[in-house]
C-alpha cells in the first residue's frame, strides 16, 4: 500500500517536477504576505513561528534534490 502510493507519486514528480519549487515559492510568497496582515491570533502565531517560511524553505530544497534525482 505504501509502495504503491510512493510509485505513484514518483511517477507525478517525473512529470512535473518543478511543482514542488513552485509550491515552495508561493509558500514564501504567503508569509510574507501574512507580515503585512493585521495581529491577529491565528496570524501573529503564523509570523512569529515563520510557519509557512520554514515549510517554503523545506520543500524547495526537497523539489531541487528530487527534481534531480527524478
Amino acid at each position: 500500500m505504501v509502495g504503491e502510493l510512493l510509485k505513484r507519486f514518483s511517477n507525478f514528480l517525473a512529470r512535473v517536477p518543478g511543482l514542488p519549487i513552485l509550491v515552495a515559492i508561493g509558500l514564501i510568497i504567503l508569509s510574507f504576505v501574512l507580515r503585512c496582515l493585521p495581529d491577529w491570533p491565528l496570524v501573529d502565531w503564523l509570523v512569529r513561528t515563520d510557519l509557512f517560511l520554514h515549510l517554503g524553505l523545506v520543500l524547495g530544497f526537497a523539489g531541487i534534490l528530487l527534481g534531480d534525482a527524478l
